[in-house]
Formats: structure tokens, C-alpha cells, sequence
């Protein structure tokens, strides 16, 4: 009984070391390939999930690549071809220093774009930049710390962004657009979306109207002007044009001290949802009651509008398409392609309390 133990065992051990002089070592990526019967690209594509492949390939790469337990070394792959694996994020703060990354607005554009990236094997490199020298973007770019770079907003940093766009082709940024500039845009058309405002501001009757924003940003420009065009030119000329900054306690302080002033307006076209509730809080502590008195409106949709108080009326501009538009048509301009156009995508009134 002894004697035939000791035979069993040693007839497994001489089976397992057969097996294993079978099964072929799995030390690169191009030994994978030769196993799987397909090219280096195609094994790159099946690990990374970057690029199409059906996914009877993408499955058995995958399942070869288990079963002989290797792992590609991302890092060295991207430095053999001169990249980074990373994306940059980059928002300029030019006009509005004061903002910051967890404001609503900003959340929710990263949130989509850092499921777009990585959906696309991407990491996402994030840079909240005040401009203190107009080569600020430059220096980014030539650091090679990422393979493209997304900006989030143009603020007033137009003219630096069409500089670098001369020499760098992998730049995509979300903003107004204007055929003049060089760069490539994704954003909502808010000329468009200032004159839904206005028609539904009309359609409510109302007649002694305010505009509030901060001009220096081209979006918030653009707002106004599409506002301003869609009203009878009587109307027109008797906007008030209310300065007021992005983050909520200054514009808070514009509105308070709008309606401290003894202004009484009977509709409301804010440049961003944020302002839209700061003039609601400042409304509501002047006595002036909304939608009764007051018909108010904001620009983004973010959550937050569902919940104020009154629910807001808003122009929805889709940051999740807009999210996927960014990340798509960089890898476009990323993979050579020349004609690759900025998208305008349409804006949409949403109804709510609030008008």
C-alpha cells in the first residue's frame, strides 16, 4: 500500500510537469499573438478594450491570456509607443477664479467624462488652472503628460487657445462656437437657448425683464444675445443687464443687492442654473414671490434645479452627449483624422414651478 502511494504520486508529478512542458511560456504580448493566431495589434486591442474588435476575438485573446496567466504591462506598452495612456482635463479659470471643482456643473461634466475615458482605456489627468502667463496651456501640452488634452470652458482664454490649436492638433474644448476661432468645440447652441428663454418669458406675459451674468465668458454672451434678439425691440431696450459672477455666494450678492436696490422685475433670464437660484434666495427674502411676481429661468439643468425652491425652469443643455462628443472626437483628431468639426449640440426648455 505504501510502495503504490508513493507510485501514484509520482506518476501526478511526472503528468503536471508534461502539461507543463505543453503548454507554450506566455512572456510577451507577441507570444500571446502567435498562440492566438492573430497580430500584436489585435491582442493589444482584446486587453486594452481600445479600438473595435468583435467580441468573439476580443473573448478568446482574453481567455488565452488567462489561461496562461499573463497581464500586459500597460505602462511599458504606452512608453514603446511614445504614449501616455492619459488624457488632461484641463479648466481654465480665467474670469472665475473663485469656482470650484464641486460645483455642480463641473461634477457632473468630469463625472461623464471619466466614464467615457475609461470606458475607452483612458486615464483622465485633472487640472484646474488660473492663468497667470499666456503660455500656460502650452507648457501643458509640451510636457507630454498626456496623449490629448479637453478643455472645460473657454473663460477668457480664446485667444490662447487658438494659439496653441496652431501647433497641437489634440485639443477639444467645451464652449460657444465661433467659425473664426482654430480650435475644435463641443457646447450646447446658446444663442438658441437665450431665445427659448425669451419666447417663454413672453408666453408668460411678463414684460419687465432682467438678464443676469457675467459677460466675459463668450458663453454667457452668446445667452444674452439669443435672449436680447428674441424680444420686440421695445422690450428689448429696457433689459436690465445684471452683472453677476458664477459662484453662488457672489451672485447671491448681486441679486440681494438688485432687489435691495427696490428693482422689481416680473422675469428672470439667469446665465447658469446657480445664478437662477441665488436670484430665487434673494427674491424670496425681498418679498417678492415666484411665479406669482417674479417668473425666474436658469441655463444647465443640474440636479439641483429639480430641487430649489420653487423647482426651476431651466435650459437643459445634454452633458452627457456633450461628454461623449469630447472624448470622441479627440480620439478622431488623436488617430489623424482632418475632418473633424466642432458640434453644436440644440438646447431644450424645461418646464418647471419656478416660470
Amino acid at each position: 500500500m505504501k510502495t503504490g502511494a508513493v507510485n501514484l504520486a509520482g506518476t501526478g508529478q511526472s503528468q503536471d510537469k508534461a502539461a507543463a512542458r505543453e503548454k507554450p511560456a506566455v512572456r510577451s504580448i507577441a507570444d500571446l499573438a502567435r498562440i492566438a493566431g492573430v497580430s500584436v495589434s489585435t491582442v493589444s486591442r482584446a486587453l486594452t478594450g481600445k479600438g473595435t474588435l468583435n467580441d468573439k476575438t476580443r473573448e478568446r485573446v482574453r481567455a488565452l491570456a488567462e489561461e496562461h496567466d499573463f497581464r500586459l504591462n500597460v505602462a511599458a506598452q504606452n512608453l514603446r509607443l511614445g504614449r501616455t495612456g492619459a488624457i488632461g482635463v484641463l479648466l481654465p479659470l480665467g474670469h472665475e477664479r473663485g469656482q470650484q471643482l464641486s460645483e455642480p456643473f463641473f461634477s457632473a461634466m468630469l463625472g461623464h467624462l471619466a466614464d467615457e475615458l475609461a470606458a475607452r482605456g483612458f486615464d483622465l489627468l485633472l487640472s484646474r488652472v488660473l492663468p497667470g502667463r499666456d503660455c500656460w496651456l502650452d507648457d501643458f501640452v509640451r510636457s507630454g503628460r498626456t496623449d490629448g488634452v479637453i478643455v472645460i470652458g473657454q473663460s477668457d482664454q480664446s485667444a490662447v487657445l487658438d494659439e496653441v490649436a496652431g501647433h497641437y492638433r489634440n485639443m477639444v474644448v467645451w464652449g460657444a462656437h465661433d467659425p473664426a476661432q482654430a480650435y475644435v468645440t463641443v457646447g450646447s447652441d446658446n444663442v438658441a437657448g437665450g431665445a427659448l428663454a425669451a419666447r417663454h418669458l413672453l408666453g408668460r406675459g411678463r414684460r419687465k425683464l432682467a438678464f443676469f451674468g457675467h459677460h466675459p465668458a463668450p458663453e454667457f454672451v452668446a445667452r444674452e444675445q439669443g435672449f436680447l434678439a428674441a424680444l420686440p425691440e421695445d422690450l428689448r431696450d429696457a433689459v436690465q443687464s445684471v452683472p453677476a459672477h458664477l459662484t453662488p455666494e457672489e451672485s447671491y450678492a448681486a441679486a440681494s443687492a438688485y432687489f435691495e436696490a427696490g428693482n422689481r422685475p416680473d422675469g428672470v433670464f439667469a446665465a447658469s442654473d446657480i445664478i437662477a437660484m441665488s436670484v430665487l434666495a434673494a427674491a424670496a427674502e425681498h418679498g417678492v414671490s415666484v411665479p406669482a411676481d417674479l417668473s425666474v429661468i436658469g441655463f444647465d439643468d443640474i440636479l439641483l434645479a429639480r430641487i430649489a425652491t420653487p423647482p426651476l425652469t431651466t435650459v437643459r443643455q445634454d452633458i452627457a452627449e456633450g461628454a461623449r462628443l469630447l472624448v470622441d472626437l479627440l480620439q478622431r483628431r488623436m488617430a489623424g483624422e482632418e475632418d473633424v468639426a466642432s458640434v453644436q449640440l440644440e438646447p431644450a426648455l424645461i418646464e418647471r414651478e419656478s416660470s
